[in-house]
């Protein structure tokens, strides 16, 4: 046991991300089975919050276990603070909540003079204060609380004693796309429980383009900030925005198309950020000071 407890240690984010798949597609892989892999989007609709709860469980279960085990009650304590650190200053909160849904609507309004495939979902729905507040609710408790729990809870705060907050946000963005294909790989079937391309490829688009990116900006925030509380309210924002109040009618090419304008402008926006501060970029100051 203690051989085991002293590799963990020695390589704590290797282990969190390598227990943290493991739950979340070992979870999809036992319950989803039964229906099918992939399963049809009748089946992903009816059975995904069962099949789901492993999934969303994984990072922040295995989050708060590798506190435990690498840094004790200490690191709870920290943890704690962290997330009840609400006193960073408006500007920080203005960016981390509105910053993915203005981008996101800007584009979308944009492309919707070309075809009205792209309008937000929030200027068609009959029922806006429905959507709005399922989108904050998923956004926030699945997306802001279950994941950041982990992210940037544990693996986050733990890269950046080595890394720059650029490399850090690339590891954990890149890995953070990674843990959305198995699940959309299950829920990407068509009638025939065949993969369907045209459901399978554009949020794949989404996760690999926009997502490392956008994770760089919640670093560069964590590490203005030191709130885990801000950081997930930054993930409730994209969440929230893109798949529910903003989430455009568009399929298929149009979709990716939509996806690929959006990676485009978010990676302009990581561009300008790194170049306009580019010292806070060379020096990782929230890390080294936990």
């Amino acid at each position: 046991m203690s051989t085991i407890k002293s590799s963990i240690k020695r390589h704590p984010v290797f282990t969190y991300f390598a227990l943290t798949f493991a739950i979340s597609w070992g979870g999809i892989l036992i319950l989803g089975a039964p229906y099918g892999i992939p399963t049809t989007s009748e089946q992903f609709e009816k059975v995904w919050p069962i099949v789901f709860i492993p999934y969303f469980l994984g990072p922040s279960l295995v989050g708060l276990l590798m506190t435990g085990l690498v840094n004790g009650k200490a690191g709870f304590r920290e943890l704690v603070l962290r997330f009840l650190k609400w006193r960073v200053g408006f500007l920080w909160y203005m960016i981390a909540i509105l910053a993915a849904p203005l981008l996101v609507t800007l584009i979308l309004l944009a492309l919707s003079l070309a075809s009205p495939v792209f309008l937000p979902a929030i200027f068609t729905t009959a029922d806006k204060y429905g959507l709005i507040l399922l989108g904050i609710m998923v956004g926030l408790i699945l997306g802001g609380i279950m994941e950041e729990l982990g992210w940037t809870g544990f693996a986050v705060p733990i890269l950046k004693f080595r890394y720059n907050i650029l490399t850090t946000g690339l590891i954990v963005g890149f890995l953070w796309a990674a843990w959305h294909f198995f699940p959309t790989f299950w829920g990407s079937g068509d009638s025939s429980r065949e993969l369907s391309l045209s459901l399978f490829l554009p949020p794949c688009l989404f996760y690999i383009g926009v997502l490392p990116a956008y994770r760089v900006l919640m670093v560069w925030v964590y590490s203005r900030t030191g709130s885990l509380l801000v950081n997930m309210l930054m993930h409730m924002s994209i969440t929230a925005s893109t798949l529910f109040i903003l989430s455009p009618a568009a399929k298929g090419i149009p979709l990716m198309i939509y996806y690929l304008i959006l990676t485009v402008v978010m990676w302009g926006i990581v561009a300008v950020v790194v170049i306009t501060n580019r010292g806070q970029f060379e020096i990782s100051t929230v890390g080294r000071n936990r």
